[in-house]
């Protein structure tokens, strides 16, 4: 990457004593591994609108897509402060170039998922969302976001960082001067990995380019950055992995031995079957591409999508 890929972060995640408590949520694996790789943009609503450390605690209450941020004993409500500050740093944020954002889970105005919203009768619903996680992603749809909690599921994890890697990748492109050969280049490298997403997009996003030259470059690079937000934000599987591993060693098929194609054909049936990482299948297939010296599939970002430390295609 030319520079830092920035994400946004709750705060509380990365250690800092923040919380209505005057506590913290340290999540080490967002610090000690992604901190790797990202460079770490810190927001902590409650305390960054003036509300202080300790807090009285707060919770969500009304309606569930216009609900109201009041403390939990002396109601007071602080919903038109929350939103006020939030317009301002979200313009402060656009300036940032953020790559993606995690969010503290169940906050009344970071979480993303399935937070407590109370009715006029003092009970729960859970699907709502925070104050500022709603306005963030209002803002900003095509920033990849997801919630700290759910990065202890590898597929969510290795889905949302691999949407990442690719916005930043893209923002490169973005940085140059709009053409259509700057585009051509780019959806050529990135074809595979979209096809593992979505064989849908990985068709309309190729039928998109071909007739690029018909579209104002501007709007042709709006609709394809649109098209690429998607078809990343759809989950890769167990099945469309098996059939780009299958569509890879399709250009193999004048060079491999015998041998090869049978043991390249096992790991990918046994990957397929749940027993074996995606990691095991790939590593045999970079290994064909400098063998036999694939100049198409040498510049697949698909094999190489992430950092090989973050480990993400480990997990079966």
């Amino acid at each position: 990457m030319a520079s830092a890929i920035k994400i946004g972060v709750s705060t509380c995640l990365l250690g800092e004593k923040v919380r209505f408590d005057g506590g913290h949520k340290h999540n080490r694996y967002i610090t000690h591994t992604l901190g790797q790789f990202f460079e770490f943009v810190p927001v902590c609503p409650e305390s960054e609108c003036g509300l202080g450390i300790p807090r009285e605690a707060m919770r969500l209450v009304g309606e569930v897509d216009t609900p109201r941020l009041v403390t939990n004993k002396t109601h007071i409500d602080h919903t038109d402060k929350m939103l006020a500050w939030a317009a301002g740093r979200l313009d402060a944020l656009e300036n940032e170039n953020l790559c993606g954002f995690i969010f503290k889970k169940d906050s009344p105005s970071s979480g993303l998922y399935r937070v407590k919203v109370y009715n006029d009768k003092g009970q729960p619903v859970k699907t709502g969302r925070g104050l500022f996680a709603a306005a963030f992603t209002a803002r900003f749809p095509r920033i990849p976001v997801e919630e700290e909690g759910r990065l202890h599921d590898p597929v969510l994890r290795e889905n949302f960082i691999e949407q990442v890697f690719a916005l930043k990748r893209w923002r490169e492109v973005l940085a140059e001067k709009k053409t259509m050969g700057k585009l051509v280049d780019f959806h050529t490298r990135e074809k595979l990995l979209f096809m593992a997403h979505s064989p849908k997009h990985y068709r309309e996003m190729g039928q998109l380019v071909a007739g690029g030259k018909k579209l104002n470059v501007s709007d042709l690079y709006d609709r394809y950055e649109g098209m690429l937000t998607e078809a990343l934000g759809l989950r890769a599987t167990v099945s469309k992995h098996t059939n780009v591993l299958m569509h890879v060693l399709g250009y193999f098929k004048k060079q491999l031995s015998g041998d090869e194609k049978q043991e390249i054909l096992e790991l990918i049936g046994i990957y397929r079957s749940g027993h074996l990482p995606l990691i095991v299948p790939v590593t045999l297939l970079n290994h064909f591409v400098r063998k036999y010296s694939q100049p198409y599939l040498s510049v697949q970002t698909y094999l190489n999508p992430h950092p090989l430390d973050l480990q993400l295609r480990n997990h079966v």
